[in-house]
C-alpha cells in the first residue's frame, strides 16, 4: 500500500513523469473507473441508508420523480400526473418505454410495492403513507393515491434524493422484508448491475442497460431530465485508503475518485489532467449518535452534560484540516443556509470547552463509570478522524470509553443491534449525511422521534411538533416550528452535532459533463 508520506514525498517527480504523454496508458473510450469513498457492502439502497449504497441505487434503479440542484421535483418515470380538486387524489401514469433489466414491462403494480417497502424505512414516505387512504394500481401505467387530507408533497417525497430514496424495484424484489437485504439486483435504471464480476471489498461492476429510454423532455440536473449514458461500462474498485487512490488517479489508472482527501490538494492542483469539484454545496452533515435502549445515554442528563463537551472545531479540523473554506460550525440539526436552520441553542457549542466542569456535571446527573462503546468505521476517510475527536472528547469529560475500531459494514450491522454492550451493543457511533439529508422535518430521519433509527429516540414532543409541521402549509409557522424541533432536540438530544464540511471530489481533466448534486454516471463523457 502506498503511504500518504510516500506519496506526497513523491509527487514533485511524478508531475515530471506525467508530463510525458507517451507514458500514460491509453484510456478506454467506453470504460470509467471510479473509486467509490468506501466499498460497497450492502447492494440494497432501501434497507442501507449508507451514501455508497444511494449511488450505486442510482445506477442500477429509477424513481418515479427526479430532483435538481435547487431541490425541484419533475416527473422522471412519471409521464404526468394529475390532482383532483379537493387535492385528495394523486393519479400518475408512467412513462411508455419502461423495461426491468431482465426484460419484464415495468407495471403501476411494480411501482406500488416499491412505495410500501420503502416508506418502511423512511421518515418522509412514513409521512406519505401516514395521510394515504389507498394506494392502488388500477392499471399498468396508473398508480393512485386516495389521501384521507391533502399532501402537496407527493412528488417531493418520491424523488427526494435523500437516503432511502423511493427506488423503484420489480414487484416480486419490493416484497421483500424492508429490514431484509434484497438478493436480486434487477432494476429498470440505465446500467444493470453485473453480479458475477464482484468482488466483495474490491470491485463493482456495471454494464449500459441497452433497453433503457432515457425522458425525452427536461433539462438534466441531478437526478432529472434525460438520463443519457455514454460509458458501456463503469467498474468501481475500492481502494485501501483515499490517499491510495489518489496516487492511482495521479498514474492514470482511474477516472474519478468520489473523495479526494483535503490534505493532497494542493498537491493534485500541480497536476494538468487532474480536476477537483465540490458536488454538493449544502455538504456533509455530521454526528455522534448515541443509543438511547442502554447506559449511560438512557439518562436525558447524562446526554446534555456531555453537549458541553462537544468541540465542532476539532471535528472538523481533523476530517479538512485548517481550510475554513471546507468547513462550518457551529452546526445545529438542520442544514446551514437552507430556510429551516436557526440560531436556536447553539450557545452550548460556542466558546473554549471546559472538561473538569462537564466531568463534574456528568457526576451530578449520574455518570457512574459505565461502559461507552464507541464504533469507529476505520475505513472511512472522514469517520475515522471524527471517531478519533469522539473518543478524545469523551476521555476529557471523564467517560469510561472502549474505541472499537472496525470497517464500515461492520458498523452499520452492530449498531442495529440492541443488546447491552457486554453483549455485543454499543454505547455511540459516529457518521456524516448529505446536507439534502436534514434540509427539513419532512426528511430527517435521525430527528424522528418515533424510535425506528438505530439509537432508538423516543421523543414523544418531537413528533408532536412534526406533525404539526406537516399539518400546515404556512412558511412562517414552518419556520417557527423547526425553531421549536431545534430547541427540542438540545434538550433531548437524540444525537451530537458535531459539524459540517465541504468534499471535494477528483476527477481527470477529459472528463465532462460531472453534474452537481451526489455522484451519478450519465451525462458523463470523455472531452
Amino acid at each position: 500500500m502506498l503511504s500518504r508520506r510516500h506519496f506526497m514525498a513523491s509527487s514533485a517527480a511524478t508531475v515530471t513523469l506525467l508530463a510525458a504523454p507517451s507514458l500514460v496508458r491509453a484510456q478506454n473510450q467506453r470504460v470509467l473507473k471510479y473509486i467509490p469513498v468506501i466499498d460497497l457492502a450492502m447492494l440494497d439502497p432501501v434497507a442501507a441508508t449508507a451514501q455508497v449504497s444511494r449511488t450505486h441505487g442510482f445506477m442500477v434503479f429509477d424513481t418515479l420523480y427526479g430532483m435538481d440542484t435547487k431541490q425541484q421535483v419533475h416527473p422522471q418515470m412519471v409521464d404526468h400526473h394529475t390532482v383532483s380538486d379537493d387535492g385528495k387524489e394523486w393519479t400518475l401514469i408512467l412513462r411508455d418505454g419502461l423495461m426491468w433489466h431482465d426484460g419484464e414491462k415495468v407495471t403501476a403494480r411494480d411501482c406500488v410495492a416499491s412505495i410500501l417497502r420503502w416508506s418502511k424505512r423512511d421518515a418522509a414516505g412514513d409521512a406519505l403513507m401516514q395521510a394515504t387512504d389507498e394506494l392502488s394500481a388500477p392499471d399498468d401505467k396508473t398508480i393512485r393515491f386516495r389521501l384521507k387530507a391533502p399532501f402537496p408533497y407527493v412528488p417531493y417525497v418520491l424523488g427526494k434524493v435523500s437516503s432511502p430514496v423511493c427506488f423503484m424495484m420489480p414487484e416480486r424484489i419490493a416484497n421483500t422484508d424492508p429490514f431484509q437485504q434484497i438478493t436480486e439486483i434487477i432494476g429498470s435504471g440505465p446500467y444493470r448491475y453485473v453480479a458475477d464480476e464482484r468482488l466483495p471489498g474490491a470491485r463493482n461492476v456495471y454494464q449500459r442497460f441497452e433497453g433503457y429510454k432515457p425522458r425525452e423532455d427536461g433539462v438534466t440536473d441531478w437526478t432529472s431530465g434525460p438520463k443519457v449514458v455514454h460509458f458501456d461500462r463503469v467498474e468501481w474498485t475500492t481502494m485501501p485508503d483515499a490517499a491510495t487512490g489518489t496516487a492511482a488517479m495521479q498514474a492514470g489508472e482511474q477516472d474519478w475518485q468520489d473523495t479526494m482527501p483535503h490534505d493532497l490538494l494542493p498537491i493534485v492542483q500541480a497536476f494538468p489532467d487532474l480536476r477537483t469539484m465540490v458536488l454538493d454545496d449544502l455538504g456533509f452533515t455530521c454526528a455522534m449518535r448515541v443509543n438511547h435502549l442502554q447506559a449511560p445515554f438512557n439518562n436525558p442528563d447524562v446526554r446534555r452534560a456531555l453537549m458541553e463537551a462537544i468541540d465542532q472545531q476539532a471535528f472538523m479540523t481533523a476530517v479538512v484540516g485548517d481550510n475554513p473554506d471546507y468547513m462550518y460550525s457551529p452546526l445545529g440539526y438542520f442544514t446551514p443556509g437552507t430556510p429551516f436552520a436557526s440560531e436556536a441553542g447553539l450557545d452550548v457549542l460556542r466558546g473554549p470547552r471546559d472538561y473538569a466542569a462537564v466531568k463534574a456535571a456528568l457526576t451530578a446527573a449520574g455518570y457512574n463509570g459505565e461502559k461507552v462503546v464507541l464504533l469507529v468505521p476505520a475505513d472511512s476517510l472522514a469517520q475515522k478522524p471524527l471517531g478519533d475527536i469522539a473518543f478524545d472528547v469523551m476521555q476529557k469529560a471523564g467517560m469510561n470509553v472502549e474505541y472499537a475500531a472496525m470497517d464500515f459494514a461492520s458498523v452499520l450491522k452492530r449498531r442495529t443491534s440492541k443488546e447491552p454492550v457486554e453483549n455485543g451493543g454499543w454505547s455511540a457511533f459516529v457518521g456524516n449525511w448529505q446536507g439534502i439529508d436534514w434540509l427539513s422535518p419532512l426528511t430527517h430521519n435521525t430527528l424522528r422521534g418515533d424510535g425506528t433509527f438505530p439509537g432508538w429516540y423516543q421523543g414523544p414532543e418531537m413528533e408532536t411538533l412534526r406533525n404539526q409541521w406537516l399539518a400546515t402549509a404556512d412558511a412562517a409557522e414552518q419556520k417557527a416550528l423547526a425553531v421549536k424541533m431545534q430547541e427540542q432536540a438540545f434538550h433531548d438530544v437524540p444525537y451530537y452535532p458535531i459539524g459540517q464540511y465541504k468534499q471535494p471530489t477528483l476527477y481527470r481533466a477529459d472528463l465532462e459533463g460531472i453534474l452537481k448534486g451526489t455522484p451519478v454516471f450519465w451525462n458523463v463523457r470523455r472531452a
